[in-house]
């Protein structure tokens, strides 16, 4: 049955999620019966009509000749007004019905469905779509100009929700898709400096999982039901990707480094363990200092090493 709500607010939103109105009208489903019969029933009353003015104009009386005349005319007209009211639902579409204004209900069965000729019927497709937004240049956290885009996978949940709360549920999704888009873009960086931090690029699936409930709470007061949403573009606005890329590169021969030298301490270490520990030679402070450097040398050096063959003692 129609519902109204339009002076309470509907509950509280999430933190930074909008807060939309209540919905003043939900679906429900509408009374029809099986358009056979009745297209049956229309057809049989056009015959019976043209029968009734064929009688009527053979008639002798005048009197009659009208009365049948007359008689079949309405019925013709009858016939032709019921079957005004047969509808043809297909898979995947659905019938909003209004009764001089006022929603009477929707029908979703598919097939020959009969409803009061005297209503209205609006097609709405309830089979799922695909919005991709336009490729958006935005600011992200940290100030940066960004570009990305996303596509959204969605179909109508509620068709009197869809058809009476908003002026135009197509637009009004691809308008909330954009504004959803750009609100997570200026509240997460591109990259994350510090490790702990989310960012577009390295959560991508936590940024999704935010920007699925952000749209869900956008267009739940359209009855449109979000099914996926998903970055399909995502990257440094044209003035600044070169110098970022560089940042993004020195970034990693730094963290690639910091590895090396990591690894080249803890074999330096391990070889100076398994000297002492057998006994090879004994070396002093100064002679272990001159080994870990030339082993620090030649395990983080980018280049070949060229070695030196000492044919003297070990202190020439």
């Amino acid at each position: 049955m129609l519902t109204t709500s339009s002076h309470h607010p509907g509950p509280a939103p999430a933190d930074g999620l909008p807060e939309m109105p209540a919905p003043r009208v939900t679906e429900f489903q509408a009374h029809s019966i099986g358009g056979g019969l009745a297209l049956l029933l229309g057809l049989l009353g056009v015959v019976l009509s043209a029968g009734l003015i064929v009688l009527g104009a053979t008639a002798v009386p005048v009197g009659l000749k009208i009365v049948l005349v007359v008689v079949g005319v309405l019925l013709f007209f009858g016939s032709l007004l019921a079957m005004s009211g047969l509808n043809m639902v297909s898979p995947g579409e659905a019938r909003v019905v209004q009764l001089f204004g006022r929603y009477r209900g929707t029908i979703r069965t598919d097939g020959l469905r009969w409803v009061n000729p005297l209503t209205t019927r609006n097609k709405i497709s309830t089979r799922v779509r695909n919005h991709e937004t336009a490729v958006l240049k935005v600011n992200d956290a940290y100030g940066n100009p960004i570009e990305l885009a996303a596509v959204v996978v969605w179909r109508v949940e509620d068709t009197a929700q869809a058809l009476f709360e908003v002026d135009d549920f197509l637009e009004f999704v691809s308008t909330q898709a954009e504004a959803a888009v750009r609100h997570i873009a200026i509240e997460y960086p591109y990259d994350a400096h510090e490790e702990e931090g989310l960012s577009l690029r390295g959560n991508a699936e936590e940024i999704t999982q935010k920007l699925d409930i952000e749209l869900r709470a956008r267009v739940e007061a359209a009855g449109v039901h979000i099914i996926e949403s998903r970055f399909t573009h995502l990257a440094y606005a044209p003035e600044i990707a070169s110098a970022m890329l560089q940042r993004q590169q020195a970034g990693a021969v730094v963290a690639a480094r910091k590895l090396i030298v990591e690894g080249a301490v803890g074999m330096v270490e391990q070889a100076l363990g398994r000297i002492a520990e057998q006994g090879i030679v004994e070396l002093d402070e100064e002679r272990k200092a001159a080994m870990v450097s030339n082993l620090l040398v030649v395990l983080c050096g980018d280049r070949a090493t060229q070695p030196v063959i000492n044919t003297g003692s070990l202190y020439q």
